[in-house]
This record gives structure tokens, sequence and C-alpha cells, in this order.
């Protein structure tokens, strides 16, 4: 009679805190090596992994089919609740790949449910930012960062989240981050560094106002003068959609001011690398293009006046592009109409 009656399936809510007592097993206060212990625990691993599954399915739907919204809210409000996603994300490092991509999966996602218009993961994750740095951390471990790095950037999609990465101490750690020997590792912390930089606005504004000096700094001494040409591509790219933004129009005319940015920037646009010379086009034209130009930076431009227009007279790219050609005549024109007298004569 065995296995004609199958057990009735659990429900969304049951599902998490069938998970829940199971995550407290793997991750138990008082660790026990004995055999039959961990015999037992290997079957409550298997457990999870179906676990982890089943609620990857609901939230993913099955076969192509969209998953059931009530089912959704139903797993995402549970979740929320005795802080199972917190215990979730200290497990992830004892999971096997396998469960463990099934797990970052799920989190992802409940980061972007709404239920009545609210993001219940970003109330939850206002009031336990310590779990914030707890991924952020995770790039120090090669193992977890692939796990850590992707719900970390699902958490930043909330302001408050963002912000506080920003501030935290642990902002300066991206550096060494997006540096690190593993391309992959290093690629991943490159995403999460240009979500911070980019996505909530006048959050960027204000964390690069307050903090121009040493931030530029180190993105100068550190990525765009890397000896990694990697990392001064993406580096310069970044640069360039950050000056680039509205937003950011006062800390542009700041950062252009410099002689030593734009000495920065004219070595990269002798690089061999196109893309890098085509993303450092982009920001050299801003100093060309500042209609207040330093005594200094006009110096520079007619001291190199011959050769900067000798390079640009031979600078193309491989595709037509209009702007390209119109943004390239323009710095042609204000670098052949400089004086030395004064910036004013030729804007």
């Amino acid at each position: 009679m065995k296995g004609l009656f199958k057990s009735k399936p659990l429900s969304p809510p049951e599902l998490v805190r069938h998970l829940r007592e199971l995550l407290n097993f793997i991750n138990p206060a008082t660790p026990s090596r004995e055999p039959k212990k961990e015999k037992y625990r290997e079957e409550k691993m298997s457990e999870f992994n179906k676990c982890i599954l089943e609620m990857r399915s609901i939230l993913y739907g099955i076969d192509g089919a969209e998953p059931v919204l009530e089912a959704c809210a139903q797993l995402t409000q549970e979740f929320m609740k005795e802080d199972t996603i917190r215990l979730l994300i200290v497990c992830l490092p004892k999971l096997d790949l396998g469960a463990r991509q099934n797990a970052t999966r799920v989190i992802t996602n409940l980061s972007r449910q709404r239920i009545d218009s609210r993001s219940m993961a970003a109330e939850y994750l206002e009031n336990n930012l310590d779990l914030i740095n707890i991924l952020i951390l995770g790039y120090d471990n090669s193992e977890i960062a692939f796990s850590y790095g992707p719900i970390l950037r699902e958490c930043i999609r909330c302001q408050s989240v963002a912000r506080y990465v920003l501030e935290s101490a642990q902002m300066k750690n991206f550096f060494d981050y997006v540096q690190n020997p593993n391309f992959e590792i290093s690629s991943d912390a490159a995403a999460t560094f240009k979500e911070l930089l980019t996505r909530h606005k006048s959050t960027v504004a204000e964390f690069l106002s307050k903090n121009f000096g040493w931030f530029f700094q180190e993105y100068n001494s550190q990525l765009l003068q890397s000896p990694n040409y990697i990392t001064r591509r993406h580096a310069v790219k970044l640069l360039g959609d950050m000056l680039l933004d509205r937003s950011n129009s006062a800390v542009m005319i700041r950062y252009v001011s410099s002689l030593d940015n734009m000495r920065i920037l004219m070595n990269l646009l002798r690089e061999s690398n196109k893309a890098i010379q085509l993303e450092s086009f982009h920001v050299f034209k801003l100093f060309v293009a500042n209609q207040n130009k330093p005594p200094e930076i006009v110096g520079i431009l007619l001291s190199n006046r011959s050769k900067l227009l000798r390079f640009f007279s031979g600078f193309n790219i491989d595709k037509e592009d209009e702007q390209f050609e119109a943004d390239k005549a323009q710095v042609v024109k204000v670098i052949t109409d400089l004086n030395p007298q004064a910036d004013d004569d030729e804007q």
C-alpha cells in the first residue's frame, strides 16, 4: 500500500516554515561531528535541495507557465518573517553548488516581489542593514562571491540600501574588488560598482559631491591608471556615464577643471585599444567644451595643439556615427580657435 497515497503538497507558507527548520539544522548553534548526525545532515541537505527547487518553481513558473501571483506573495510574506531570508543568506556558503545557485535565484526573485505596491524586501533590508555588510564581504571569498554579488545588486535597487553602501567604509573596498585577479569576480564586482554609481541619481550626486576628493583620487590612480587594460576600459566608460549624467553636472564641472585629470585622459587617448580611445574621447571632449577652462588647461591644450589636431585628423571609428563626427568636429574647432590670452574669446 505504500506509495499509493501521496502526501499533500505544502502550501507556500508551509514550504517556507519547512525550509526554516532545515536551515536551522544545516546551520546549528552547536555543530556536531558525530557520524550518525553527519549522515542525517546529508539527508536533510537532500530535502533542502528539493524544497528550494520547489520555491524556485513557484517564483519563476514551470515549463514556461507564468508564476501564480498569490503563491509568490504568500511565499514572500512568510520569508520575511522570523529572519528566514537572513538565515538563508548566512547558510549559502554551506550549500553545494546546485543548491546555492537555486537559493540565489530564489533570494534575488524575492527581492523584486511587490505586494500592494510595497517592496517587502526593501522594508526588511532597511531594518537589517548589517546583512549588506555580509554580502559585500562575499567578494573576499571566491566560492561565495558569485552568489552574494547578484543578491547585493538586487538589494541596492533599494535607494536607502544603496545610500548605506555608498556611505559605508566598505565602499573603498570596491577599488580592490574590481581589480581581483579572478576575472569573473572582478567583473561581478564591477557590475555592482556601476550599479552603485549610476542607479539612484540624486543619491549618487550627493555622494560624489561630498566625497569628491578621496573618491576620484582613488578612481584615477587605481582604475584609470591601472596596469590592466580591462580595468582601464571599464573605468573610463563608467567615468563617462557618471560625468555625462545631468544629475552630476556640478561634479562634472569640478572634474574637468583639473589639469591632472585632463592629463590622465590625454594619456588614455593615446592607448592602442580603440574602445579605450573612444570612451576617453567622450570624457576628454568635456574638458574642451568647458566654458570656464582654468588657464593651466588652456595652456596645455595650446602647447599640445598641433599634436591633438594631428591625432583627431586620423581618429575614426569603424561604423558611421554622426554624433561622434559632430563631437569630434566641435573639439577640433575649439582647440583650433583657442588663444593664449583667455578662454573667454574662443567661447
